[in-house]
Order: C-alpha cells, then structure tokens, then sequence
C-alpha cells in the first residue's frame, strides 16, 4: 500500500512502524515541541502532497495535532485507539506499538476537517447525552469506542461534539454507530 501524503509522527519508531506497513514519506515532530521549522516543513508538505497527522492518542498527540490543525490549514487525520497502540509489555504507548494491520487500517479511514465553512450541527449535544456519550457515569467508555468505530479517535464530551462536526459525521453513520455500541454492551 503506498500513500501519496506525507505522514506527520512524533518520532523515528513511529517512521519505522509506518514504513513496515506502508510505502510513504514522514515527517517527524520529535515529540510535543514542535518546532517553527518543522511546522514550515508541514505546511509545505501540505502544499506540495497533502499530509496527514498520525500521532499517539493521548495528551501531547492531541496537543500536536491541535497546533499542526491550527496553523496547516487542509490536514488529513489518521487515528487508531489506545487499546492497539500500547507495547507489549504495557510499558508504553504509541503509533510505534501498532499492528502493520492496523496501521493500514487507520489509514484507509482518514478524515480532512473542511474549514472557512460553518459546520452544519447534525448530531446535538442533545444527541450526545441522550446515547449516553455525555453525562452518563459510562460516558467515557462509549466515547472511547465510538471513537473506535468511526475512526475519529478518543474524546472528551466537547471533543466528541467539535469532531461530529468537523468531520461532517452523518445522522446515518452516528445511528449505525450507536447501534453497533448498544449491541456490544448487550452482547457483553
């Protein structure tokens, strides 16, 4: 599988574990202090091919993301959940942990936030509550694997709402997502 983009990690074992999945280009971030250069570098990536921003799911991926979102206007996003990034011996987590499977996975599911445009709010906080994705005491867990089924990474409530948005999530797929969520819990 070759991708065209360039893809954004953090570090050279996240560069590693992507070209044992795929045949692409990295640009790395060495971490969450990303650099004005390196920044220059993205935005020029993203002029030239397109990039996609594929870190870590936790604080300082999210952080990276959110400065690269903000400043490279037109990012991809690629995610993978939490549970397939940890090492095997539970001492770490990160792109460089995942299945070549799950990478490819990951990355056959990219997003492109549309900007300059306001999002149309098809899925309320209203919504949100009333499938138990906030204020609800399991409200993480299902925000998790919702995350999970339609490839839009982990949330906080306002996180989850923002993305519903952003990636323009339809009325179908949050139905058909919900659904696959109740039937996993009945079925567990």
């Amino acid at each position: 599988m070759q991708i065209k983009e360039i893809i954004v990690v953090e570090g050279k074992d996240d560069t590693t574990a992507i070209k044992r999945a795929v045949q692409a280009d990295t640009i790395e971030t060495n971490g969450s202090a990303i650099s004005e250069e390196t920044l220059k570098r993205i935005q020029h990536a993203q002029e030239k091919r397109g990039v996609i921003v594929f870190t870590d799911p936790d604080y300082p991926g999210r952080r990276i993301r959110a400065i690269i979102e903000e400043r490279v206007q037109g990012v991809k996003h690629a995610f993978l959940p939490k549970a397939k990034t940890i090492a095997k011996n539970g001492k770490g987590l990160g792109i460089e942990h995942a299945a070549d499977d799950d990478i490819r996975e990951a990355l056959q599911h990219v997003y492109t936030p549309i900007h300059g445009v306001l999002h149309e709010e098809v899925i309320t906080l209203e919504d949100l509550m009333t499938a138990r994705l906030i204020g609800h005491p399991q409200s993480k867990q299902r925000r998790d694997r919702l995350g999970e089924i339609l490839n839009i990474g982990a949330t906080n409530g306002k996180q989850l709402h923002k993305r519903m948005k952003m990636f323009q999530i339809t009325e179908e797929q949050f139905g058909a997502a919900i659904a696959q969520l109740d039937q996993e819990e009945n079925d567990a």
